[in-house]
């Protein structure tokens, strides 16, 4: 036989060889190649992942496979829908239950190493003996410090179920051996009122920071109650940095300040009949001056809260145009522990704009960086340079012309400080220097400060210290270059959170915003509002929108 037939078998018999196996594989597995799936219109990524599983070549991690894909799935939908793995949900349940299972002490992270600044009183920490000052250095025999230690693992390693011990290795300045003490955790309240304090004769000024959670109504009624008793009549309400929350404490807020059959607000969707808000005339509150002040962080239940006040002409809005959300999510718990946060309405003020920036499906990054462009363009330091779409223009109770389609417009625009806040001031606070400078000229003069018994006494001791230059060496110390003419813009700023800090170590949360925002120039133009009698009700509507400005 000749070499071409030869090498003619060969290459035939190769092939049918293959064939063979193809077919014999084929008939073992039962599967045939072009074989077609039956589909239904809501099944196909099941079907795929069911493929995957039985005829991928490899072993595939099916849970990571199917996270992804769920994740990937939602982050199409709109900026504010979004997948909680079942690791996340129990904290983000906490913020919104407004409690959360714990120790019950405030710290920070102090040269890799968690440190007491104060205790509640009462809770866990408390009960056992644990002080301001103390350095976390042990949790359940196991060292815990060092550069690994963020704030995240501090709270996932503090935190946990009601009624679960933790035990904490402490290090106590003068103690040289290490102390022990075993806790059960308890019921920690994450309060939402940070700040509730007569800010000028009759004036009462209520700080609503960071969200709204089941306990914010309770807790502003109760700063309310306090305030009033005080001789308050008028109420200055911040809401600055508030990024919202559950919509039930925000419109029970509300209903505090209007009359009965006013609308609060309204939302509808496609699978969500309209439902709407109206007040029923039992609030406390129907005849005090009132004004909400707002910047570019405030968001959802703020702007609920803000644009009901404007809507009714029932107080004034101050600061800068709110963030703009204005859709509403509902939360869908899986049988895993995970979650969905699904967008299933729109929210609409009671005049019926609705106050959502504008998105693209899909494209939550530029949605983000347009917020941040917005923030740090001339909006923020001019009104003139606000950007309005007048095709969305609504109608007050009384008149006044607001618009829709980009958060919420204040009546009176007061531009961000940059005489104060500084590029070198925000890099003092980026990098914790006031919290770090505080703790340690705590350490060093507590013994000789323990003998002011008040906050306000305190206070003047400080201020006739000359702590700058000192503040200053910290922040070099830390990286901060000095910067001089920067210093000088900011020095007083500087001092009085500096002094707000160390307030703070020694009498609480409560000392702290009194010194913090005493030059606060949002907080002036609302005192001088509420003191010419512009945020009454008859005040409010009798002006228009453009006068305000």
């Amino acid at each position: 036989m000749s070499l071409k037939k030869k090498t003619w078998w060969l290459i035939t018999a190769i092939g049918i060889s293959l064939i063979a196996g193809i077919i014999i594989g084929i008939f073992i597995s039962g599967k045939s190649f072009g074989r077609r799936l039956f589909l239904t219109p809501n099944n196909k990524i099941n079907v795929v992942l069911d493929i995957i599983n039985e005829d991928y070549v490899d072993p595939a991690n099916m849970k990571d496979l199917t996270e992804n894909a769920i994740t990937n799935i939602i982050n199409g939908l709109d900026p504010h829908s979004s997948y909680i793995p079942s690791s996340e949900l129990q904290a983000v349940n906490n913020d919104m239950e407004g409690h959360f299972g714990g120790l019950g002490m405030e710290y920070f992270i102090y040269q890799d190493t968690i440190v007491v600044v104060s205790v509640t009183h009462g809770s866990p920490s408390s009960q056992a003996g644990l002080l301001a000052g103390d350095r976390i250095v042990q949790v359940d025999d196991s060292s815990f410090i060092g550069k690994n230690i963020t704030e995240e693992k501090a709270i996932n390693t503090l935190r946990g179920p009601v009624g679960t011990s933790v035990k904490l290795g402490i290090k106590r300045d003068n103690s040289d051996k290490l102390l022990e003490y075993s806790l059960i955790r308890g019921n920690i309240l994450l309060t939402t009122v940070k700040a509730a304090y007569q800010i000028d004769n009759g004036i009462g000024f209520i700080k609503i920071y960071d969200k709204f959670s089941h306990t914010t109504y309770d807790e502003f009624m109760h700063a309310i109650t306090k305030l009033m008793a005080e001789g308050c009549k008028s109420f200055i309400i911040d809401l600055r940095m508030n990024g919202g929350g559950t919509l039930e404490a925000a419109i029970k807020i509300i209903n505090e300040f209007l009359p009965a059959g006013r609308m609060i607000v309204y939302a509808e969707g496609k699978s969500f009949p309209r439902n709407q808000f109206i007040s029923d005339g039992s609030g406390n509150l129907q005849e005090n001056q009132i004004v909400i002040l707002m910047d570019q962080l405030s968001a959802s239940a703020s702007e609920i809260v803000a644009g009901a006040i404007q809507d009714n002409d029932r107080g004034l809005i101050i600061g800068r145009r709110s963030f703009g959300k204005g859709l509403v999510q509902d939360q869908i718990e899986l049988s895993d522990g995970s979650a969905v946060r699904l967008t299933i309405a729109r929210y609409f003020t009671p005049s019926g704009r609705n106050i959502q920036r504008k998105y693209e499906l899909g494209k939550t990054e530029e949605y983000n960086q347009e917020w941040i462009n917005q923030l740090n363009s001339a909006e923020s330091f001019h009104a003139g340079s606000m950007k309005v779409d007048t095709t969305l223009a609504y109608q007050t109770l009384h008149g006044r012309t607001v618009y829709g389609g980009g958060g919420i417009q204040p009546d009176i625009f007061v531009p961000t400080d940059t005489a104060h806040l500084t590029t070198y001031y925000i890099n003092l606070e980026n990098k914790g220097i006031f919290n770090q400078f505080a703790f340690e000229y705590w350490l060093k003069n507590r013994e000789q400060l323990k003998k002011y018994k008040d906050a306000a006494s305190l206070l003047i001791h400080l201020r006739q210290q000359f702590l700058l230059p000192e503040i200053i060496q910290c922040a070099e110390q830390n990286g901060v270059r000095k910067r001089t003419y920067l210093i000088s813009r900011s020095a007083n700023q500087i001092l009085l959170t500096t002094y707000a800090c160390i307030l703070r170590n020694f009498f609480g949360e409560d000392s702290f915003y009194p010194v913090y925002l005493s030059a606060d120039p949002m907080i002036a133009k609302a005192i001088e509002a509420i003191r010419k009698s512009d945020t009454t009700p008859e005040a409010v509507a009798a002006m228009k929108y453009k006068e305000l400005k």
